[in-house]
């Protein structure tokens, strides 16, 4: 499988030559967004932008927009701020997992302390907002704004669920809606109003970023059980560690009875242990099927964009978003 990182070169050719000059844009304001707060804040925060990773929502901004949207002044502003909203809530979850690395580097816990990096999660948050108010586009801002809501609920939610291995899918599933799937959301709805597009098509490209985030979070899911500390950033099983139960465990408890009776919070208390159920969660089939669920959403959300006025390369590039959010390693 290739990663998202081997795609997306890919993409941006598809999309057309403007989408990598806004990048390079969004890249340059992220950096100043990020360090305008004094120097103690600003080493972290960025750190924590310099850290990359798949850049996924700006870049799923950038393509909702299209061509129309390239010299929109609210563009680089939008994609800027999905990207500040998302390393903020990834801050303030190494700090509720008492994680030490994301993607594969020290997280702001880890050398910082947990009152740093509260601050460097809210100061993540704050300039998102201020940097998408200053845009004058309340649609933006209240997309947005819903977006962070829901973040903020699936976190709770996922607490409520932690360790409890009869977790339902249906729940599940709308944890991972919340948590992921409304930011990508978000993220092909502000691209969509800053091109000013209708509120149809707005609606319609919001739908199919839902879906993609969805089969997204699904992936990284099978990717924590089945994917490797070189390839993810993290080890073998940490969701199961920390009590999060995912699809694969759900799916494999349907087939393995003593996987059913397992007491997570007593049994799976080492990376051995953890290592050790990720390889009988695998052996049950469950990551084939979790996959095959993940590539179905994708199918559902590519309807979303049949008779939709898509400008140049912008459907393919899309399409090829989609399909590599289910053909990843990390």
């Amino acid at each position: 499988m290739a990663s998202v990182a081997a795609s997306v070169e890919a993409i941006v050719q598809a999309a057309g030559p403007h989408v990598p000059v806004l990048l390079a844009r969004v890249e340059e304001r992220l950096v100043e967004l990020a360090g305008g707060h004094g120097p103690v804040l600003a080493e972290h925060a960025g750190a924590t932008i310099a850290a990359g990773g798949k850049r996924l929502r700006p870049l799923l901004v950038l393509l909702a927009a299209g061509p129309p949207g390239a010299e929109a002044p609210a563009i680089v502003p939008a994609a800027a701020a999905v990207e500040l909203v998302h390393s903020a809530t990834l801050v303030h979850d190494d700090v509720l997992d008492s994680a030490s690395l994301r993607r594969g580097l020290p997280t702001v816990w880890a050398t910082g302390g947990r009152a740093l990096a509260v601050a460097t999660g809210d100061l993540l948050f704050s300039r998102a907002f201020s940097e998408l108010a200053a845009t004058g586009s309340v649609a933006s801002v209240r997309a947005l704004s819903r977006a962070s809501s829901a973040l903020a609920e699936g976190e709770l939610l996922q607490r409520q669920d932690a360790w409890n291995a009869a977790v339902a899918v249906d729940r599940y599933l709308y944890r991972c809606e919340l948590k992921t799937a409304r930011l990508f959301e978000a993220s092909c709805e502000l691209g969509a109003l800053a091109a000013g597009r209708q509120n149809g098509t707005v609606a319609r490209l919001g739908a199919f970023g839902r879906g993609v985030g969805l089969a997204f979070q699904l992936l990284d899911d099978v990717l924590d059980v089945s994917g490797s500390a070189s390839n993810t950033g993290k080890h073998r099983g940490t969701d199961l560690l920390d009590g999060t139960v995912t699809l694969p465990l759900i799916l494999a408890r349907e087939r393995d009875a003593e996987l059913a009776g397992m007491d997570l919070r007593r049994e799976i208390v080492t990376p051995e242990q953890a290592e050790a159920l990720c390889e009988r969660i695998e052996a049950t089939g469950a990551l084939v099927d979790a996959q095959a669920r993940a590539l179905a959403i994708v199918a559902e959300a590519k309807v979303q964009l049949n008779g939709l006025a898509l400008e140049g390369g912008q459907r393919t590039a899309l399409e090829l978003v989609a399909d590599s959010v289910v053909d990843r390693q990390s």
